[in-house]
């Protein structure tokens, strides 16, 4: 009997853990090939995948945390723009076409993301609606079903020009989807070009607990990923952030409050997870301390360690 096929089809928390065991499977059988002589071969050069990354995070582009690409914005009607410049930090030039992104957007392009990793980019990727909305934390009900439909469609109908770091991308966050109504299955395709924002240095992995419990709070998950992405965070203006965020708040008071108030959110957050989180906002500048991840760390320790320039 295939191993591949002894999961009880009924049971959906065993079916999520078998999608999972299959894609790592297929992982593992993509790293050769044989050749006619029944010797292994490296994988092909022109397979593309994305790093891998521990279960307990998600990965995301610098590019997108430092940006108002997945914005800090409130629930109802969405903008829809078109080649629109997106605030972003120095350094990052990102340009939009589509409906406006927001946070739970994200989490399901993380989502995506968390299962594509392990088999190439550019083929078809299977998951069932159940299995996305439980890596998001979400029960597998009608409305999340639809909220799920609704947020795929969006990733899938946009155009996005991000330059980071040395390349640039010109594409759709989701390259094709297919949904099958009566399994609820669908297959999804990420362009292999995306893999040029996943160079080293180039992505952050955020602690998935500390974004879950930061749920219904858009500029708490936008501070939090922001800071996330920064070994040495460094002081920013207050009208900076909420720029960067894409707050839509044009009351610098209430913008103020709210801001305060995301910040104490991630503090609280971070805390109850192990992830100190500290700031102070002083003449308009938010000042942050914050525990460096492991890779941060050695990034810090390799940039102490390079031979400062001669000065002329």
């Amino acid at each position: 009997m295939d191993p591949e096929k002894t999961t009880n089809s009924h049971d959906p928390v065993a079916r999520i853990k078998d999608i999972e065991a299959r894609a790592r499977q297929r992982s593992r059988r993509e790293q050769v090939v044989l050749a006619p002589d029944g010797q292994e071969n490296p994988m092909p050069a022109n397979v593309v995948k994305l790093p891998l990354w521990p279960e307990a995070v998600r990965a995301v582009p610098n590019g997108f945390l430092r940006s108002a690409l997945f914005g800090a914005i409130g629930k109802g009607r969405r903008r829809f723009m078109k080649g629109e410049p997106i605030a972003a930090l120095e350094g990052i030039e990102i340009r939009y076409t589509g409906e406006r992104l927001d946070q739970g957007d994200l989490d399901v392009w993380e989502s995506v993301l968390q299962i594509v990793r392990f088999q190439a980019m550019g083929e078809p990727c299977r998951v069932t609606s159940y299995a996305l909305l439980k890596l998001m934390g979400k029960t597998d009900t009608g409305k999340n079903r639809a909220t799920l439909h609704t947020r795929i469609t969006r990733l899938r109908a946009n155009a996005v020009q991000i330059k980071q770091g040395r390349y640039v991308y010109i594409g759709g966050l989701i390259d094709e989807a297919y949904k099958d109504e009566e399994t609820q299955e669908w297959v999804i395709v990420l362009n292999p070009k995306l893999r040029a924002l996943f160079e080293p240095n180039q992505f952050t992995q955020i602690e998935w607990t500390i974004r879950q419990e930061l749920a219904g709070q858009p500029l708490a998950q936008w501070l939090h990923g922001f800071y996330a992405s920064h070994a040495q965070p460094y002081p920013v203006r207050v009208a900076t952030l909420l720029k960067l965020s894409g707050s839509e708040d044009v009351n610098p008071r209430s913008a103020n409050q709210t801001l305060r108030k995301a910040l104490n959110a991630v503090v609280k957050a971070s805390e109850a997870h192990g992830q100190p989180f500290r700031y102070e906002i002083h003449n308009d500048l938010v000042r942050t301390e914050k525990q460096s991840s492991h890779s941060q760390q050695q990034h810090i320790a390799r940039k102490r360690g390079r031979p400062r320039k001669p000065s002329n």
